[in-house]
């Protein structure tokens, strides 16, 4: 075979296996570096954490809106599954539960519309045991963040909703 055609198949094997990869392995990477900075190097794992008001310098993980507040919790299924829970906002503000898995898949989604009351529900790894009664959300991977975004787009706003989000709860059943 020619020398220029052994390097050109090689050089595409390599650009492939590359590419390849990167949409395999970038996902997660991400996702381990968003863990690590919201869980404050793991220490907080489990647990909602509340975001201060948002202003035109927050840049946590991505761009956020000016018009929402935002808690999250990165979880830990890996010995056992967690409850999960947040309290209705006041004069019925919307808020919205998502669930991303260790690849920043998005697992599951909840918000008020659905759940006026309040939302909740357990989030487990395939085959565990979980309680009936309340929905359940399977997680591909043992880690990830759950994210809740809440309408605030004022001071005054956020001192009603702040309250409210202070009540979220993320822990092992």
């Amino acid at each position: 075979m020619n020398r220029k055609v052994i390097y050109l198949l090689g050089f595409a094997a390599a650009v492939g296996l590359g590419h390849v990869g990167t949409i395999l392995g970038a996902p997660r990477a991400i996702m381990h570096v968003a863990i690590q900075k919201m869980s404050d190097g793991g220490k907080q794992v489990n647990q909602f954490t509340f975001g201060p008001r948002t202003t035109s310098h927050s840049r946590g993980v991505v761009r956020p809106s000016p018009d929402l507040l935002y808690s999250s919790c990165v979880y830990d299924v890996s010995r056992g599954p967690i409850r999960v829970s947040a309290a209705p906002s006041p004069d019925n503000g919307y808020v919205s539960l998502s669930v991303f898995d260790a690849r920043t898949d998005n697992v599951a989604v909840f918000d008020s519309n659905q759940f006026p009351q309040g939302i909740a529900f357990v989030l487990a790894k395939a085959g565990q045991k979980v309680p009936e009664g309340m929905p359940v959300v399977i997680s591909p991977s043992d880690r990830g963040v759950i994210l809740d975004r809440r309408l605030a787009p004022s001071a005054e706003l956020f001192a009603k909703v702040d309250p409210a989000r202070r009540a979220d709860s993320c822990a092992p059943l």
